[in-house]
């Protein structure tokens, strides 16, 4: 089977949510659990862009939440592949608060490890990524760092 391959910004992309009453935690801010759900389907859906293919999360790295988002705030959560291996991707997902006055603020940071499944349920292979700048090939090499910790501390 031919894997192709294909460029970062060919997956990329944008999901946005409005914070509700119904996401916030009882400190009156956006409950964490309800940021991780967007945050998975976000990566999922970058994933799918990329493979083409079904898709499951198999980790989450670097799950930081740096700052709250707040009723009415705008939550922009931007995707993009930063890793394509055999049958699996790093995804790259940063997440920012955007106010009223159109502010935004980065709130959270997080790298999911995605693979694709065919039909038979089991991990198929994934388009190569070609790395056109600076800053992916940077990308790139962190995700191989992480993978290696990973390795090593299990």
């Amino acid at each position: 089977m031919e894997r192709g391959k294909k460029r970062v910004v060919d997956s990329q992309l944008e999901s946005v949510h409005l914070v509700r009453m119904n996401h916030l935690n009882s400190a009156g801010r956006l409950f964490g659990g309800q940021l991780m759900q967007w945050i998975d389907e976000t990566a999922a859906m970058a994933a799918k862009r990329h493979a083409h293919r079904p898709i499951i999360t198999a980790s989450f790295n670097n799950l930081q939440f740096l700052r709250g988002a707040y009723p009415g705030d705008t939550v922009v959560l931007k995707a993009k592949i930063v890793y394509a291996g055999h049958t699996s991707m790093d995804v790259k997902v940063e997440t920012y608060a955007e106010t009223v006055t159109g502010e935004q603020f980065l709130i959270n940071c997080a790298y999911a490890t995605e693979v694709a499944v065919g039909e038979d349920g089991k991990p198929t292979i994934v388009p190569e990524l070609i790395i056109e700048t600076e800053e992916e090939q940077y990308e790139w090499d962190r995700s191989v760092l992480r993978r290696e910790l990973r390795k090593k501390h299990g």
